[in-house]
């Protein structure tokens, strides 16, 4: 079956839901960077000081404590979980796009590896693993970029056809 470049050839509707969809995840997982950078300053201590505390810093203005086993294994549960059904949706929806073959490959599989890096890394660093913060943020950068790039190609795939290029 041949799915490379049909997105432009759904029906209005499924177009619409497709827009929709894009839309309201769009809004979901910008939030959640949002919470990001308001919690770790978007920064490898400000990530490091949010999972392992600042206690021992004594000019610290928020007293921040170690996250419990937990508090990490649930995050790095749902996260992985949460985040990969919808990068799996998000890989389904650019396999249909019309662009280059390799950079498809590369959108439809970085963010599982970007997923395993950002939270497994998490769960190194809390555990003593400090330079895992570092692999963190490149993986968390990594990920944005990829959805950010996933998004709009799949938007741009919706309105033009193949032969509108």
């Amino acid at each position: 079956m041949k799915i490379h470049g049909i997105i432009s050839q759904f029906p209005t509707e499924i177009k619409g839901l497709i827009f929709a969809f894009i839309i309201c995840l769009s809004i979901g997982f910008y939030a959640g960077i949002r919470f990001v950078n308001d919690t770790s300053n978007s920064n490898p201590n400000g990530i490091e000081e949010r999972y392992l505390g600042n206690e021992s810093d004594e000019n610290a203005t928020v007293m921040k404590f170690k996250k419990s086993r937990g508090e990490v294994m649930t995050m790095v549960h749902n996260h992985i979980l949460s985040l990969s059904v919808i990068f799996f949706l998000l890989g389904g929806l650019v396999a249909t796009t019309g662009i280059n073959m390799k950079l498809k490959s590369f959108l439809m599989i970085e963010p599982f590896v970007s997923i395993l890096c950002t939270f497994g890394g998490i769960y190194f660093m809390w555990n003593g693993v400090l330079w895992m913060k570092y692999v963190i943020m490149i993986s968390g950068l990594l990920m944005t970029l990829t959805f950010m790039i996933s998004t709009v190609l799949i938007l741009l795939g919706l309105k033009y056809s193949k032969e509108d290029s």
